[in-house]
């Protein structure tokens, strides 16, 4: 006997080029977070994505005001009290994009080239978020129902760091309540390698200003009495590392969980080799902790980075000046269990405790982000493993992402349950580039993967 799952995957099949074409009229609406100028064509993408989710059937789907941007929302519950209930996350807004960046077409009209979807948005996020949409589409169009609840969350700032959805989440806990949460905005190294993102790293960026003098100063008239304060910066940046290049900051490791030795042979499935390191990077040689390998050090430890450094006379020719200030911007990769305020407390006090009492310091936070670390062994996570082993047909490995998506730990925290980050798009997709594309096959791979991933939820005894 075909079984329900078994139904909505023929319909995906039979109906992949209208799925195809729906994603198109969704990818062709420039909906611009970042770009005042677009604020128009982000509120008709969430019209238009509140009025296809209406169509399919599925209930209370609607825009949905916050203070900056909307979010667009719907359910479907007709499983029943007795079945799990799925939050998908999503977002419909997109980074900018002109021809003029190097695109080989208008990046809002989607082309069809070589099996690729070229569009901006074809994978980020428009691409994987329709991915849910369509497979619960399938479902109601053969058996009339899911195996499980679902809710939708599509927010429209994620790629401006999701000012207002950490309220949104909060204000509306009761309309948001579920079992899981999923989440399809990561990527895989190849198609026979699916990967399933169970780490994000979390944020703390700050900006360091150091004062000397009340103006820039004659070095001739004033020099080798005045601390340079580009000098006493550097003198200050170089102590917050140890000479094993471990970060220097008192008390900075405390929260670190230690890797198990069941992590380390997961990440250890995904490690580059030096000479890929360099090949892709362009650098000289490897730097960092020797205790860990190269893809724990990208993604399951902690970082402290320079990311801008200024003073002085930066323009054409000479000027013979001890500039009155320099400044720099550090930004460090968090892991779980550290705390974003906690660093920041910490990196103040021990930067102020080694800068010279010859110049004044200002340090400022400027960004935080929670980082996500969530087991790969609980019953949610492992439901997906075998959805991808049916569905995309290869066995996943679980992967630790050295970025951050503050989201993520938002959900996660803020509705108390886990967020299974299933992947369906690739590292060298283009996403934020020129030219960004998705795969048919990664679109339609995805459908049926994320089919199964629902039934294989409706099973699960307890979550």
């Amino acid at each position: 006997m075909t079984t329900n799952y078994e139904k909505a995957q023929e319909y995906s099949q039979q109906h992949a080029d209208r799925f195809q074409e729906d994603l198109f009229e969704l990818l062709r609406i420039p909906s611009l977070s970042g770009d005042p100028g677009h604020a128009d064509d982000v509120t008709r993408a969430a019209e238009w994505l509140a009025e296809h989710l209406q169509s399919l059937g599925i209930e209370n789907a609607r825009v949905m005001p916050t203070a900056g941007l909307p979010v667009v929302y719907g359910e479907w519950l007709g499983a029943g009290d007795d079945k799990p209930t799925v939050l998908v996350y999503g977002h419909y807004d997109v980074v900018p994009a002109e021809i003029e960046d190097g695109w080989d077409a208008p990046p809002f009209e989607p082309v069809v080239k070589d099996g690729k979807i070229f569009a901006r948005g074809a994978t980020d996020n428009k691409g994987q978020l329709f991915i849910h949409i369509k497979a619960l589409e399938s479902y109601l169009r053969t058996s009339g129902k899911a195996p499980v609840n679902l809710k939708f969350l599509i927010e429209g700032e994620e790629e401006i760091a999701s000012p207002n959805l950490t309220p949104f989440i909060k204000e509306h806990q009761d309309l948001l309540k579920a079992d899981l949460c999923v989440i399809s905005d990561t990527s895989m190294r190849a198609i026979e390698e699916p990967a399933i993102t169970h780490s994000l790293r979390g944020m703390t960026y700050i900006e360091i200003e150091v004062e000397g003098p009340k103006e820039d100063l004659h070095s001739g008239l004033w020099g080798g009495a005045a601390h340079n304060p580009a000098l006493a910066l550097v003198e200050i940046i170089g102590k917050l590392y140890n000479t094993d290049n471990t970060i220097a900051v008192p008390g900075f490791y405390d929260d670190v969980v230690p890797l198990t030795d069941a992590e380390r042979e997961m990440i250890a499935k995904t490690d580059l080799s030096e000479d890929q390191y360099k090949a892709t990077t362009g650098v000289p040689a490897i730097w960092g902790d020797e205790n860990y390998t190269i893809r724990e050090r990208l993604s399951a430890r902690p970082t402290l980075d320079i990311n801008g450094f200024w003073s002085g006379w930066t323009g054409p020719g000479p000027k013979t000046i001890i500039p009155q200030k320099a400044g720099a911007k550090l930004s460090s990769r968090l892991v779980g269990n550290q705390d974003p305020e906690k660093i920041f407390s910490l990196m103040k006090d021990y930067i102020e405790s080694i800068t010279p009492e010859t110049v004044n310091v200002k340090i400022e936070l400027l960004t935080t982000g929670l980082p996500a670390l969530i087991p790969f062994d609980i019953p949610v996570m492992q439901a997906a493993v075998r959805a991808y082993e049916k569905g995309w047909g290869h066995s996943p490995v679980f992967t630790r992402g050295g970025g951050s998506i503050p989201v993520v730990a938002d959900i996660a925290n803020v509705l108390d349950i886990p967020v299974v980050m299933m992947g369906y798009g690739l590292d060298s997709d283009g996403l934020h580039s020129p030219n960004e594309h998705y795969r048919i096959e990664m679109f339609q791979r995805g459908i049926k993967t994320a089919i199964i991933y629902l039934d294989e939820l409706a099973q699960l005894s307890q979550l």
